[in-house]
Parts: C-alpha cells; sequence; structure tokens
C-alpha cells in the first residue's frame, strides 16, 4: 500500500556560495568544546519550517549569498525564507515566504540575494540527516554535523524523511516578513566587565557608526570605527556567549555568531539581544551598525513579546493552483 515506496530526495547540482545543513543548534555541548552552530537567522528558519508543517527544530538547508540550484526525486513541498533572492523552478519564477510543490524531475534554483544574505529553505517533513552530539546543525570550523561536517557539494544527494502528499499550501503575509535593511541598530545588554571601559570610550562605543568588515561570517563580525579602548588588555580565557562584543587590543568590536568558539580571552563591554543577531547576520561588508543599550529586564520582555508574537501570526491559505 505504498509503505515500499522510496522517500524522495533532492540531488545538488550547484551548492552556490556556502550551503549547510542546519536545525535550531547544538546545545548543551559547551562542556566537550562545541560549540552551537545553527541558523544565522533563526526566525526566517523558523518560518521555512513552519509553511511546510514541520517542527522549528527540523533540519533544512541554509544557504549565504545565493546560487543554490537542485533537482527533485519525488513529490515533494518546500519553502523559501530570508533573504530577498530570485527564486525559480523549472525556469519560472515562484514567490518566496509560501509552500510551493515539486515534482520528480523539477529544479529549483535561487538567484543572488539583492537584500540580507542568509536564505533558508526547508521541506516537508524535514531532511534525513543523522544527528551527531543531538545535533544535524553544521559547524565546517568542527567537521561535524550535517552529512559530512562540511558545506553541501555538487553531486550531493539528500533524502526527506518521508513523501509528503501535497496538501495545504500556505503563506505568510507581507505584513509579517522580517525586513532587511544595510543599515541596523544593536540592542546590547553591558557586560560585567563594560566598568572597564571609561564613560567616554562607552559613548565612542554607542554614538558612532560602525562598518562591517571583510571578516565577517558564521563565527563572527568583525567592525571597524573608532577604536574602543579598554583598561585591561586580555583576561583568563572563559566561556563566551552568542552576541557577546568582544574588543581585542585593536579596539575594533567583534560580535560573536553561532560558529564562535567557546572560550575566549578578550574584554567584552556587553551582548547583543539574540533578537537582533540575525539583523546583523543578514549584512554583508560595508554595511553600517549602531549599538543601543537596554537593560537585562528590558531584553526579557523584548524576547517575550517576539515569542507571542511569532505564536500568533497566521498563515493565509493558498490553493494549490496559485504555487503551482
Amino acid at each position: 500500500m505504498g509503505g515500499n515506496r522510496m522517500s524522495p530526495s533532492i540531488q545538488i547540482l550547484n551548492p552556490g556560495i556556502l550551503s549547510l545543513i542546519q536545525d535550531a543548534g547544538r546545545y548543551g555541548q559547551h562542556s566537550v568544546g562545541l560549540t552551537t552552530g545553527g541558523p544565522m537567522d533563526p526566525l526566517a528558519f523558523k518560518w521555512a519550517n513552519r509553511l511546510v508543517g514541520n517542527d522549528d527544530n527540523t533540519s533544512a538547508i541554509e544557504t549565504t549569498i545565493g546560487g543554490l540550484k537542485f533537482k527533485v526525486k519525488g513529490d515533494i513541498q518546500l519553502a523559501v525564507t530570508g533573504a530577498e533572492v530570485a527564486v525559480s523552478v523549472n525556469g519560472k519564477p515562484r514567490p518566496q515566504w509560501q509552500t510551493l510543490n515539486l515534482s520528480t524531475h523539477d529544479e529549483l534554483e535561487l538567484g543572488y540575494a539583492t537584500q540580507g544574505c542568509r536564505i533558508y529553505v526547508a521541506f516537508a517533513s524535514g531532511l534525513n540527516i543523522a544527528p551527531q552530539f543531538n545535533s544535524t546543525s553544521t559547524v565546517v570550523r568542527e567537521g561535524i554535523g550535517g552529512e559530512t561536517g562540511k558545506g553541501l557539494q555538487a553531486g550531493d544527494e539528500l533524502a526527506l524523511n518521508s513523501e509528503t502528499a501535497k496538501g495545504s499550501c500556505w503563506q505568510l503575509p507581507e505584513s509579517a516578513r522580517p525586513e532587511y535593511h544595510d543599515s541596523v541598530t544593536l540592542r546590547l545588554i553591558p557586560g560585567y566587565q563594560d566598568h572597564h571601559f571609561s564613560r567616554h570610550q562607552q559613548r565612542m562605543f554607542f554614538y558612532h557608526e560602525y562598518k562591517v568588515s571583510d571578516l565577517c561570517d558564521r563565527m563572527g563580525y568583525r567592525l571597524t570605527g573608532p577604536s574602543i579602548k579598554c583598561d585591561i588588555e586580555g583576561i583568563l580565557s572563559e566561556g563566551i556567549c552568542l552576541g557577546a562584543v568582544q574588543v581585542p587590543k585593536d579596539g575594533q568590536p567583534i560580535v560573536l555568531m553561532n560558529d564562535r568558539q567557546t572560550i575566549g580571552g578578550y574584554p567584552k563591554i556587553g551582548s547583543v539581544l539574540s533578537l537582533d543577531l540575525a539583523k546583523l547576520a543578514q549584512l554583508t561588508a560595508g554595511c553600517t551598525v549602531k549599538f543601543e543599550p537596554i537593560t537585562i529586564d528590558h531584553a526579557h520582555n523584548e524576547l517575550a513579546l517576539a515569542q507571542y508574537r511569532y505564536r500568533q501570526q497566521a498563515l493565509v491559505a493558498v490553493t494549490p493552483e496559485e504555487v503551482k
């Protein structure tokens, strides 16, 4: 009764700039030196999965800048979210932020992002990837996650967990979609070392603009701008949280991202609110950043409000004829 049918799969024809398999992240493994990984833009990642009926931890593809192209084997549903990019199936344009139905031999191709840089492709039922240390997230520096611990390559074939009936199709209303900009303000929670930065140095940090340098990746974003001085040059290495803003000897801030090292010895002026890291992750070299201080209570309130809005946001049903 169809029980022996093979699960559908996709074959990578072009991996694009950098395409990685990610789930929500690898948590609880810092004690063995493994970092979190996971999607650089968690909201876009979650919406991609929600549009195809998955839970928030289902394995999907994160691609940077674009260029990803793959062929479908079997009937599948998928959704593309994140940075603004041209999506085509068999050469015909298809929308982002919406469920798409594909059939055997269909080819989906992404152009190159025109706003933002992190793009997500989620598949109904999810990619069938064996977890390592309780996660499928790929961290290339550690050689862990995905199928090989590396970025996807042309010729790779990725199986889905199960065949997907072409049922309901959904769309996220435009009013609820994230907007990506070339200039962002990042809210920062001052850390316990902030008193090592004088009031003058803190004013310099918060009142001036920084540019994203060429040294920006999944490990961290190095910024260029006014040099910030600290009255300590180094500290004993200690655990580092997501979003920590390190200030090395040259005074140029580094915002630590998903694939950061688990310990470090530079002083930290504070940590960026996790909600805002997605804004930073969607920036490319030359874009601009400003920082704004907030209290930890304010940060907790913002997180709770964002979670409430996500849960309450309804998807809009669309007919299969509108997406095929």
